[in-house]
């Protein structure tokens, strides 16, 4: 990878941040996408020359193929090694009362702006007419909550459901390229998606029988991500991902790998009892 080109989506702050400080020391040339002309100049004075900013929202489709576009004239005919499929955001609450714009925002930000990059970006890789010699690869960014479904974050799993069958889907179509799709599914990581659950207003849920539910599960989340994983620990997974003779197609990152194990073993009917009673749905 010394001296190939990477594009991240999403790497102002998190995972993001951490794939750039990690693939950067290891030689690449890292192009992220940020939303706010603020990071970009700080993250190009903390990464330098290793480092060009992109300033694009993953929703915004022109935005990021006018990204595409920069990245093409900067790698000047040489191929790009790989798109890191990071950006998203978490939304919380119960489906049933859930306002339905949020539940679109959700969806639009962590699927369909994972298709708008993926189509834009995706022909740097490789993914053309002609095979290249050298393709890239393209992973995309998962979490545990991909194959786990936890209550009162439909939206969030949802959106990474979604992305582990896009993924799955996607690596079968770009086979006739030789471009690889990975997944990284990541467990709890220390970064500012969790403590903006101190931030989320739940009020309008204050009249529902979910209130105390939401209460336990906030509690739960700004716990876990004091107690996270690195974000440079993702980032080293990334750079395998990226980077490995003959990658794994999902790599799972957590900070709690027997809890993960579990939820692949037991029956589905007994998580729904552990689960509902650690949040008060069900007595205890």
């Amino acid at each position: 990878m010394a001296t190939k080109s990477v594009v991240v989506t999403g790497v102002s702050t998190g995972i993001g941040w951490g794939a750039v400080k990690v693939l950067t020391a290891r030689g690449c040339h890292v192009f992220g996408s940020v939303r706010k002309r603020a990071d970009a100049d700080r993250l190009a004075a903390e990464f330098g020359a290793a480092f060009t900013p992109l300033l694009f929202d993953v929703t915004d489709e022109a935005a990021v193929r006018e990204s595409a576009r920069q990245v093409e004239a900067a790698l000047g005919g040489a191929a790009l090694a790989g798109l890191v499929n990071n950006a998203g955001i978490a939304v919380a609450g119960p489906l049933l009362q859930l306002p339905i714009e949020e539940w679109r925002q959700q969806l639009e930000v962590n699927l369909t702006g994972v298709v708008i990059a993926t189509q834009a970006f995706a022909p740097l890789l490789g993914a053309g007419e002609a095979r290249v010699s050298n393709p890239g690869r393209i992973v995309n960014i998962s979490s545990v909550g991909g194959r786990n479904g936890n209550p009162l974050m439909a939206p969030y799993c949802t959106s990474k459901f979604g992305l582990e069958g896009l993924s799955e889907s996607l690596r079968r179509e770009l086979l006739p390229f030789g471009v690889d799709v990975v997944v990284v599914a990541p467990g709890a990581v220390a970064t500012p998606i969790w403590t903006k659950a101190d931030e989320t207003d739940t009020s309008r849920y204050a009249n529902t029988i979910y209130a105390p539910a939401l209460e336990r599960l906030r509690q739960y989340m700004l716990t876990i991500g004091k107690a996270g994983l690195p974000p440079e620990t993702i980032g080293e997974t990334i750079h395998t991902a990226l980077t490995a003779a003959r990658p794994k197609v999902r790599y799972v990152v957590s900070p709690s790998p027997m809890q993960v194990l579990m939820t692949e073993i037991l029956p589905k009917r007994t998580l729904d009892r552990i689960t509902g009673k650690r949040l008060g749905l069900i007595e205890g």
